[in-house]
């Protein structure tokens, strides 16, 4: 059974700076491609970032300068650092990770950006 668990979230001013955290298990690591997204109340779940096997990132416009992506392969984790939030940055966070055309979402982890 494939699992994907994020954790992390929290609440921060604007400004503010969280790391997100995304564990993958029941699967080998090394063959998941993985992303990250996120939805507020109201708004369609929206892409993030993602990475590749291969450790290549690609961010959405939204974030790009302000969020970095990495994975740590050997812990099975991915990482997502986000900075000098916003309150358009408040979401819940959610991980998936895909591997041959299926996708495995984790629960997410909320995030909130207020002052």
């Amino acid at each position: 059974q494939v699992q994907v668990k994020e954790s992390g979230g929290g609440s921060v001013q604007p400004g503010g700076s969280l790391r997100l955290s995304c564990a993958a298990s029941g699967i080998l690591f090394n063959l998941l491609d993985m992303s990250w997204y996120r939805q507020s109340p109201g708004k369609q779940r929206e892409f993030v970032a993602e990475i590749t096997t291969m450790g290549r990132a690609n961010y959405a416009d939204s974030v790009k300068g302000r969020f970095t992506m990495w994975r740590d392969n050997p812990e099975y984790t991915v990482f997502l650092q986000i900075n000098n939030l916003t309150p358009e940055d408040t979401a819940v966070y959610f991980c998936k990770g895909r591997a041959w055309d299926i996708d495995y979402w984790g629960q997410g982890t909320q995030v909130v950006v207020s002052p």
